[in-house]
C-alpha cells in the first residue's frame, strides 16, 4: 500500500489531523491564557477604588436619617440609572454618621427608614433594624452592612467600589469616620 511518492494516505491524514488539532487547541488555549495572566495585565479602572461625595453635611440634619445616592465607579455606558446606588445616611449628633448599605443582610431587599418608629424595616421578610443599624428582629441574624466613610471639606465621602460584606473589617476613627 505504499505510494510512489514516499507518503501513504494514512500518513497524510494523520498528519492534517495533528495540525487541525494544533489550530483548534491553540484558540481555546488564547482565552484561557488572557485568563491566567489577567491579574498582572489588567489595567486598573479609574475610580474603583475611590471616595465619593454624597453631598454636603446641611443635607444630612443632626438626629436624621436619609437616603442618598452615588453613581457607582465601575459602570458599563449601558447600565443608565441602574448605576445609581442608594444607602442611608444617618447623623447621630452632629459630628458622628453612619452610612448603610439600602440592602437586607437577610436577602438583599432595599429596606426602609420609618422615622415614626425608628426603624428600619425590610419589606420581604419583615427583618427590622434599629436606627444604628443593629438587627431587632425577623430572618436577618446581623445589623446592616456599613460602608467606610469620611468626613471633609463639609461633605461627607463613602469609599465606593467595594461592596460592604461581614467578612471586611472597618475601624472607627474618632470623629465619626470609618475607614478599612
Amino acid at each position: 500500500m505504499s505510494e510512489e511518492n514516499g507518503m501513504s494516505r494514512r500518513v497524510m491524514l494523520v498528519k492534517l489531523g495533528i495540525l487541525l488539532n494544533g489550530i483548534i487547541g491553540a484558540v481555546l488555549a488564547v482565552p484561557i491564557v488572557r485568563f491566567l495572566f489577567s491579574p498582572v495585565t489588567r489595567e486598573k479602572k479609574f475610580g474603583y477604588e475611590s471616595w465619593l461625595s454624597l453631598g454636603g453635611l446641611e443635607q444630612f440634619p443632626a438626629g436624621q436619617t436619609r437616603l442618598a445616592t452615588y453613581r457607582n465607579p465601575v459602570v458599563n455606558s449601558w447600565d443608565g440609572k441602574t448605576a445609581d446606588i442608594a444607602c442611608w445616611v444617618r447623623n447621630v449628633d452632629g459630628r458622628t454618621f453612619q452610612v448603610f448599605a439600602i440592602n437586607c443582610a437577610h436577602l438583599g431587599c432595599p429596606v426602609r427608614w420609618f422615622p415614626q418608629s425608628s426603624l428600619f424595616l425590610c419589606p420581604c421578610h419583615g427583618g427590622a433594624y434599629y436606627q444604628d443599624g443593629s438587627r431587632a428582629s425577623g430572618p436577618p441574624e446581623r445589623g446592616l452592612f456599613q460602608y467606610n466613610h469620611k468626613i471633609e471639606d463639609g461633605k461627607i465621602f463613602i469609599k465606593a467600589g467595594e461592596m460592604p460584606t461581614p467578612g471586611r473589617a472597618v475601624n472607627t476613627k474618632p470623629g465619626g469616620t470609618r475607614c478599612a
